[in-house]
């Protein structure tokens, strides 16, 4: 009877034993599992750095700005080469005929040639007085002035008293305004006088010569 009893109880433990395996292993396969599925959610900073450097950074192909070309020295003389002066004039009928002094002023040699454009101007704003001078003659050749050289164009001076008053319209001037061939900058001479402001007197008040040297 006891070997019985003992026969009989055998199956249960083994299956008891069998029961407890499998739990164990369930559980821990579940854990094991649930842990290597876990996504990485920490963004690497060394790939985060590159990306903010390679979108920031101009490109390298850009092309550089191209400074504005300079303008070529053309050789003519400019109103900053120069120094203007009225020499000594000779009186003539009813006019006085004085020459404009050209001095190259400066380091370089200079050309020049041509009809200087002549004007009185007055006021504190240098506006102008009647109409440029007349210009009486050819165009000479060039002439070349190295420095401290001077060429000359002789200026007719008429005296606007034998002009009508009412049609001269007498003006006070402070002098002219000289412009040299082919030049856009000015230079100012001094000469106190009186010109015409009108435009329609029946002559010329100013006739210029073309430069020649003196």
């Amino acid at each position: 009877m006891a070997r019985t009893k003992l026969s009989r109880l055998f199956p249960i433990v083994a299956a008891s034993a069998g029961v407890l395996a499998l739990s164990a292993c369930g559980s821990g396969g579940t854990t094991n599992a649930a842990s290597s599925s876990t996504p990485s959610t920490t963004a690497s900073p060394t790939t985060s750095a590159s990306a903010t450097t390679a979108a920031s950074s101009p490109s390298s192909s850009a092309p550089a700005a191209t400074p504005p070309a300079q303008p070529a020295d053309n050789g003519l003389c400019k109103a900053g080469d120069v120094t203007l002066s009225l020499g000594q004039g000779d009186a003539g009928a009813g006019s006085v005929y004085r020459p404009l002094l050209i001095k190259n002023k400066s380091a370089k040699p200079c050309e020049i040639q041509g009809f200087p454009g002549v004007s009185y101007v007055a006021g504190n704003d240098g506006h102008q007085v009647g109409k440029d001078a007349f210009r009486e003659g050819t165009k000479g050749n060039a002439v070349k002035l190295n420095p401290g050289q001077t060429a000359v164009a002789d200026i007719q001076f008429v005296n606007v008293q034998n002009f009508d008053a009412g049609t001269c319209q007498p003006t006070a001037v402070k002098g002219l305004r000289i412009y040299l061939p082919q030049e856009t900058a000015s230079n100012f001479v001094p000469t106190d006088g009186t010109a015409c402001a009108s435009t329609k007197i029946p002559g010329n008040q100013l006739s210029v010569k073309t430069i020649h040297t003196s």
